[in-house]
């Protein structure tokens, strides 16, 4: 049965949709030795090159990995750097004929839960606008944050990519002008926690995730770790 290409290219594991559909945007992917166009429908049959190197359809069903990795900070989450920092990939076994693809980013200094899988689709489902799936963070905050301030954060605050805000924010604690918070957000925009607190005169001076969706960091994994999730955990995940 035909489907469109980045949708498959994305259930062999080579990447994410969204990924898939900037590199053939990016003319990286040909079938049939043609250019490839986005939404162009396939079934299997073709020669489909990525990158100059033919793509290996599996003759059965692959099975696909998922792991939870706590992330440490100072790694990056692409796979490579030109400044030669750590990226994650380092951190995670080596694969035969798939790709690991993460599920989000962290930025360098950000720690905490990653999930990276080998199954595109499934990433593209927990990344994509419409899940709405809730990222919890442990944030320690310099700066003031009264009650009005608080208000502006859970009610929306203008940012150069549109309004953002938190879901939720607790105040746990504070020493001088370092406080510790949870908060929540149900979107990936990039450094959306760093920008919201820093749009009302704070900074952030830790952040660590401590949860995706229904998944969240086992106390015991240490950073700079990974463990495959439980069956159990990958149903409720991708509920």
């Amino acid at each position: 049965m035909a489907e469109r290409l980045q949708k498959y290219l994305a259930g062999l594991g080579l990447g994410s949709r969204r990924q898939i559909e900037g590199w053939i945007r990016e003319g990286r992917v040909s079938v049939d030795d043609v250019t490839a166009e986005l939404g162009q429908q396939v079934d299997g049959s073709e020669r489909i090159v990525v990158d100059g190197k033919p793509v290996r359809v599996p003759t059965h069903e692959r099975k696909h990995r998922t792991v939870i990795y706590h992330k440490p900070a100072e790694e990056i989450c692409s796979r490579s750097d030109p400044q030669g920092r750590r990226t994650i990939f380092q951190s995670l076994p080596k694969l035969l004929r798939a790709r690991w693809i993460s599920v989000g980013r962290l930025d360098f200094q950000t720690t905490g839960l990653l999930i990276v899988t080998t199954d595109g689709e499934l990433a593209n489902r927990l990344m994509h606008p419409s899940s709405q799936l809730e990222r919890e963070y442990s944030v320690r905050v310099q700066g003031k944050l009264d009650d009005e301030r608080i208000e502006q954060l859970l009610s929306g605050v203008q940012l150069d990519d549109g309004i953002a805000k938190f879901d939720a924010l607790t105040v746990n604690e504070g020493k001088g002008a370092n406080l510790s918070c949870l908060v929540t957000v149900s979107e990936g925009r990039n450094r959306i926690v760093r920008r919201l607190f820093e749009q009302v005169g704070c900074r952030v001076s830790r952040l660590m995730r401590i949860r995706y969706g229904s998944l969240s960091l086992p106390r015991d994994l240490r950073p700079g770790k990974f463990r495959d999730l439980t069956a159990r955990e990958m149903s409720e995940l991708d509920a």
